[in-house]
């Protein structure tokens, strides 16, 4: 049976009682969009991050900060990138991978291993890249201070991703 929830973690979520439905609508632009700032906004951050199998979804974008989750499948990376004006935070709810960072794109000096419950912090104009070496998708969540992508960004795979950044 395919109803809309099945393919939006939050309705799921709203729908098994462990969620609160918003008490405004999501934006219309993008149906698959469950963006729920600027408002105030209160949900069980593991539970959520657990949920989605997007590759990236942005649920709450602010003025000054953005929460998103990610689903990275096994063998998947986040892709490599740099922020010059943001610094990122990425917490690990589900997996294990090895996160890199360095001052360029071909000295990612810095390597650590990282599981369930781990933190990485990434400093803005760092460039730096997560892989996942595990064999179930790595569950995280985001936090970018400012914002990285648009209001409502909603990506199901790494594909969808790069083919917006182009």
């Amino acid at each position: 049976m395919n109803n809309d929830y099945d393919s939006n973690p939050y309705e799921k979520l709203i729908r098994m009682g462990r969620m609160d439905p918003p008490q405004y609508s999501t934006p219309k632009s993008n149906p698959k969009s469950n963006d729920f700032g600027p408002n105030p906004f209160v949900i069980n951050i593991e539970k959520a991050t657990l949920q989605n199998n997007y590759f990236r979804t942005a649920l709450w974008t602010g003025n000054y900060l953005q929460l998103t989750l990610m689903s990275i499948k096994p063998g998947q990376d986040i892709g490599l990138e740099i922020h010059n004006d943001l610094d990122q935070f990425l917490r690990i709810e589900q997996g294990q991978g090895v996160v890199m960072m360095g001052d360029s794109r071909n000295n990612l000096d810095f390597r650590k291993r990282v599981y369930d419950n781990y933190v990485i912090l990434i400093p803005a104009g760092k460039w730096h890249n997560l892989v996942n070496t595990g064999r179930v998708p790595i569950k995280l969540y985001s936090i970018y201070a400012p914002p990285q992508h648009p209001f409502g960004t909603v990506h199901e795979t790494k594909k969808d991703a790069e083919e917006e950044h182009e």
